[in-house]
């Protein structure tokens, strides 16, 4: 089996692809992508949020068997050390993480919020972002969200 991640066919060994094994799980433990974090196992707290096809979704509750065609971007591929994506630099600038582990997840659904929305409102954000966060980040985040669309323009 293979899938196209972050611009690239990936290959899935056929001994440990089975169609039904969550994205989730084909990232981190198959591809060596760890940056999508395991949350609750349910799509219910977005800290394994990734983008198909441009939609932010929790990978945990999409199988790889449905993604033949389709296209998948992980939090990986968002900026670079390099080349930071206006979000990541906005992260940094209000300091919006605390422990972090949330931070992936939320950057994504974010970047998916933003490449359909240039200038949310924050009830925008709000329904988009219903990632938890436990430390409770929310105002820095809504902060950091518009300050990436202005840099967006």
């Amino acid at each position: 089996m293979e899938i196209f991640v972050n611009g690239a066919p990936r290959p899935l060994p056929d001994d440990l692809a089975d169609p039904a094994l969550p994205l989730l799980w084909a990232l981190r433990d198959l591809l060596g992508l760890t940056g999508t974090k395991f949350g609750c196992g349910v799509a219910a707290c977005g800290a394994c949020t990734v983008h198909v096809d441009g939609e932010a979704v929790p990978s945990c509750a999409v199988p790889i068997g449905s993604l033949k065609g389709r296209r998948v971007v992980t939090i990986e591929a968002l900026g670079s050390a390099d080349a930071p994506h206006p979000l990541q630099r906005a992260w940094v600038a209000h300091q919006v993480p605390q422990c972090g582990y949330c931070q992936s997840g939320i950057l994504m659904a974010a970047a998916a919020l933003l490449a359909r929305t240039r200038r949310p409102s924050d009830a925008e954000i709000d329904a988009a972002i219903a990632n938890v966060c436990r430390c409770g980040t929310y105002p820095r985040l809504r902060a950091a969200i518009r300050s990436a669309a202005a840099e967006l323009g």
